[in-house]
């Protein structure tokens, strides 16, 4: 039996039981502030995403990550239901996305450093609040997040956002919880890296995501020489007449780079979805990776991409 556990909505886990991981998903996105204002995130029917989410099992995915962090339309009772009903690990997150996924009014810009330190801390170490902080009240259930996110946009990371990477990183150190960040298109990821590094944050726990969307085989190299891992999903986004930029970093840095690549679907609308009559479905990534690094003589490493290395990432680790 493997050492470690990972974080599920239904409870902690050994990390031999992690199986076929996708490290960046959206699986439910309640009505919210962020769904008002785009409607096609909207994902909120447990029944489909149910369905989905058994055939993805059915075909040997076993665990995803969800990445709808606090109050931006996480609902972590529908995440427990459809983990029930489909039988597959959801790890799901606390932390902060976007600005603009919230109110100028919000709540995380007057929050302090400290007192957003311990509001991921018990979403992390008591439970997810069934309000997801929407106020006035809190019940926390018994569903506890398993990750810390947080997100960065195209300019410079700003004063605000430090404030919400420090906390993230003392509730990281606190509990041992893994983080996974949002990159727009790859932007401002080595500087996330670095500032990481800085804080003390430990590396080989945190995850950069869509920075495959920066279409820069040496930036991405930079990025991985600092310690953290990347997560690449857009695979499926690219235009048939360009360059799979996604495709074409695998066969690049998958050997440069063995424990430190993961990939995922990052599937925030329900167009893509087929059991909402979308397409190219959750499934798309075990039917079409095994194949392409097949064809590269590269197929050893799918194992890494969606076994070993999340298994590594998303362990509780507390240093």
């Amino acid at each position: 039996m493997n050492k470690g556990f990972f974080r599920s909505v239904l409870g902690d886990t050994n990390i031999s039981e992690m199986g076929l991981t996708y490290s960046h998903e959206h699986i439910i996105i309640e009505e919210s502030y962020s769904t008002a204002s785009h409607p096609e995130f909207l994902l909120n029917d447990v029944l489909k995403v149910s369905e989905e989410l058994r055939v993805f099992y059915l075909a040997g995915g076993r665990t995803v990550v969800d990445t709808m962090p606090a109050n931006c339309g996480r609902n972590v009772l529908k995440l427990a239901e459809v983990s029930r009903k489909s039988q597959v690990n959801i790890i799901v997150p606390t932390g902060i996305h976007l600005e603009e996924y919230y109110p100028e009014n919000h709540w995380r810009y007057s929050h302090s450093e400290e007192q957003l330190t311990e509001l991921f801390i018990a979403d992390i170490e008591e439970g997810v609040d069934r309000f997801d902080y929407s106020g006035p009240y809190i019940d926390r259930t018994s569903h506890r997040a398993g990750l810390i996110k947080l997100a960065t946009g195209d300019g410079p990371i700003t004063p605000h956002q430090e404030k919400i990477f420090n906390a993230v990183v003392n509730a990281h150190l606190a509990t041992g919880a893994p983080i996974l960040t949002h990159t727009n298109f790859g932007r401002q990821a080595l500087e996330q890296a670095l500032l990481f590094k800085k804080l003390g944050a430990r590396l080989d726990h945190v995850v950069l995501s869509h920075v495959d969307r920066a279409k820069d085989l040496d930036y991405n190299k930079k990025v991985l020489d600092t310690g953290v891992k990347v997560e690449y999903d857009s695979t499926f986004r690219w235009k048939k007449e360009d360059t799979n930029w996604t495709l074409y970093l695998l066969e690049h840095l998958v050997t440069l780079y063995p424990n430190q690549i993961t990939m995922g679907m990052d599937m925030a609308k329900s167009a893509y979805w087929k059991s909402y009559g979308g397409h190219p479905g959750l499934n798309y990534l075990i039917e079409t990776i095994p194949s392409f690094l097949k064809s590269k003589g590269m197929d050893e490493y799918y194992e890494n991409l969606f076994f070993e290395n999340p298994k590594k990432l998303f362990k509780f680790d507390k240093g």
